[in-house]
């Protein structure tokens, strides 16, 4: 009885070693073209977003002929607040005791009245490339704020040679504020910013804690995506991380409070203008261009951008 030794088919060692590398290879290549894909698909959610802000606060000027306060002191409110009816929130809105603002600390956004608000993360105020935080008792931090112009926040007449060239919002005290509407802005709402971007603060940090006044804004002193430090008045609301485009430091009379618009998209930051149309600003735009922007009547002469 014969017996037959078939000729038997297989990968020698080094051919799998081969295949291998080669496998290693193409997903080294496929890898950052699918976290590209990833990240135009969250900027442009995060676009998305920042046109229905600017929706919403068109809708308010409709209503009320004015942009909403910027905020309310420290602590009874901001535009964040007066906006939620027009992101579909009105229940939200509903239950924030706006109307005893300066009254009583119940009234806070950290008092009891307040914190079912404050502690709801809003995905339509939030954008999905940063790192979400919640650094206060778990009330919520977002990603989007006003423009209040080209200084800092407390909106100073001349800082270290800016001359402060008004802008859409500002802080209300409770006493002669005014609220300001396109009839305001002179220098045109094509060429005007009015929300942006900015980035949450991680563990205390409260940049990007917008339910709080001082957070709610941005100014255009610093550049976008600045290297310079953000400035808070206090070192334990300042968490420094220049690793994460987060540099801080604490404010000085040459350096106030104040926040620059910034974002974890490529190359700069994206902002809503008064127009109600969304833009990307690169972070190399000219310094000076970019406060330009910031003003309501600056009567600054803008290129393009």
């Amino acid at each position: 009885m014969k017996s037959f030794k078939g000729n038997r088919n297989a990968f020698t060692l080094v051919e799998l070693l081969v295949v291998i590398a080669i496998i290693g290879v193409l997903i080294a290549l496929l890898l950052p073209a699918v976290q590209q894909a990833r990240e135009a698909a969250r900027r442009m959610q995060c676009s998305n977003n920042m046109k229905q802000i600017g929706l919403a606060m068109h809708n308010y000027h409709d209503t009320y002929n004015s942009f909403p306060a910027g905020a309310y002191g420290c602590c009874w409110g901001t535009w964040q607040v007066s906006i939620l009816p027009y992101i579909e929130q009105k229940n939200l809105y509903e239950n924030y005791n706006i109307t005893d603002k300066y009254a009583t600390s119940e009234s806070r956004y950290s008092g009891s009245d307040n914190t079912d608000v404050t502690r709801v993360r809003l995905d339509a105020l939030t954008c999905p490339s940063d790192i979400p935080n919640a650094p206060l008792s778990s009330i919520t931090s977002h990603n989007y704020a006003a423009n209040y112009g080209n200084t800092g926040y407390a909106q100073q007449a001349d800082l270290n040679g800016v001359i402060f060239g008004g802008a859409p919002f500002e802080y209300v005290s409770g006493g002669s504020n005014e609220f300001y509407g396109f009839k305001d802005v002179v220098d045109g709402t094509s060429n005007t910013l009015l929300v942006g971007e900015v980035l949450q603060g991680q563990k205390t940090d409260l940049r990007g804690f917008s339910w709080w006044g001082d957070a709610s804004s941005f100014t255009a002193y610093l550049a976008p995506n600045s290297t310079e430090p953000d400035r808070i008045y206090s070192s334990s609301y300042c968490n420094n991380l220049p690793q994460l485009n987060l540099p801080c430091a604490v404010s000085s009379t040459a350096a106030p409070t104040m926040f620059a618009s910034r974002s974890r998209h490529p190359g700069g930051v994206q902002v809503t203008l008064c127009d109600g149309s969304t833009r990307f600003v690169a972070e190399t735009i000219q310094i000076n261009i970019w406060r330009s922007l910031a003003t309501t009547h600056g009567k600054e002469v803008i290129s393009d951008f």
